[in-house]
């Protein structure tokens, strides 16, 4: 007991959260004690110097998951090999950042060239900001052509952040459902969503202050509000109450509606994925919905005021791997 210390005390010396050090545990990575008389994780002199040098690995932008292969074998192959990949990549990132420097230096010297005192065109330039792609290659450049494709690759390759992602549980809950629909006929008179929409009074929130769900799939989609305690089928009829399993999502926010925006979220959120110990659940389907964000009149759908923006949340269902269960 005197050997070994507090998992306090260990947060406050490395400055690490006592989250981060029963995540560690749960990766494999260190091992804690536990005494009859004291309730809390304690770490030995061993598990301290193992969490000395995750720290020293993550600091190096190492994956967790690299660090649980070089802490699986006693041969330095391992190690040498991660650093040797980080170096690599590294060298491939300098080397994009030098090209991206060389085309702004360019882009430069070509601005240089053009009358900017206009206001009309620096207003013109704001409004388009957001479909400066488009903008780029649709019209005819003055500069280097070239550089405009390589300019949104170089770009893309460098985008590797990825975004927050948050493990939800989602409780089980029952729901009214669309069935499976054609998504053009979601608003369409009497389509099902204007179905939905007439039973607003009985729906309730299930997280993030949202009670909608919606399940795309390819050409279809199927949307779910969870309802009250004591709703029943003749409540909603003609639609149908199911039972929703919930179940555990990784879940991340992209802003707005376009498509590229989203669809690179979703993707990122597969790349985090791959770098846990959870793997997709393919006996269920992902998800998205969108929190209300102003406090109007949701049985009149008057919810379009707001921050400005529209935040959607994707939900991919996620469950532990084979080997860690």
């Amino acid at each position: 007991m005197d050997n070994l210390i507090k998992i306090k005390d260990v947060s406050s010396k490395y400055s690490i959260t006592a989250r981060t050090l029963r995540y560690y545990e749960d990766m494999g990575l260190i091992n804690s004690t536990r005494s009859d008389d004291y309730a809390y994780r304690m770490y030995d002199e061993s598990a301290v110097r193992r969490l000395e040098q995750i720290l020293i690995l993550r600091k190096l932008n190492i994956s967790i998951k690299d660090i649980q292969r070089i802490f699986s074998t006693s041969s330095s192959n391992i190690v040498l090999e991660v650093l040797e990949k980080k170096v690599q990549s590294i060298d491939d990132e300098v080397a994009l950042l030098h090209e991206l420097k060389d085309i702004v230096l360019d882009f430069i010297h070509e601005i240089e060239r053009v009358d900017f005192a206009d206001n009309s065109d620096i207003k013109l330039l704001y409004n388009k900001a957001k479909e400066l792609e488009t903008q780029l290659i649709s019209v005819d450049y003055i500069g280097k052509p070239s550089n405009i494709n390589r300019l949104l690759e170089i770009t893309e390759k460098l985008d590797k952040k990825v975004p927050d992602v948050m493990v939800i549980r989602i409780p089980s809950f029952t729901a009214v459902t669309s069935g499976d629909q054609l998504w053009g006929d979601m608003f369409d008179n009497g389509g099902y969503m204007n179905q939905l929409w007439k039973h607003c009074h009985l729906y309730k929130s299930v997280i993030f202050d949202c009670f909608d769900f919606l399940l795309p799939k390819n050409d279809k989609a199927e949307w779910l509000c969870a309802v009250k305690d004591g709703v029943t089928d003749a409540d909603v009829s003609p639609l149908k109450l199911i039972n929703f399993p919930g179940g555990l999502y990784a879940m991340s926010v992209s802003i707005d509606e376009d498509d590229e925006s989203i669809q690179k979220v979703h993707d990122k959120i597969f790349q985090w994925i791959e770098s846990t110990n959870f793997e997709q659940d393919k006996s269920r389907d992902f998800m998205c919905n969108m929190p209300y964000l102003d406090e109007g009149d949701i049985a009149n759908k008057e919810i379009e005021k707001g921050l400005g923006y529209k935040q959607l949340q994707r939900y991919v269902p996620i469950k532990l791997k084979d080997d860690f269960r």
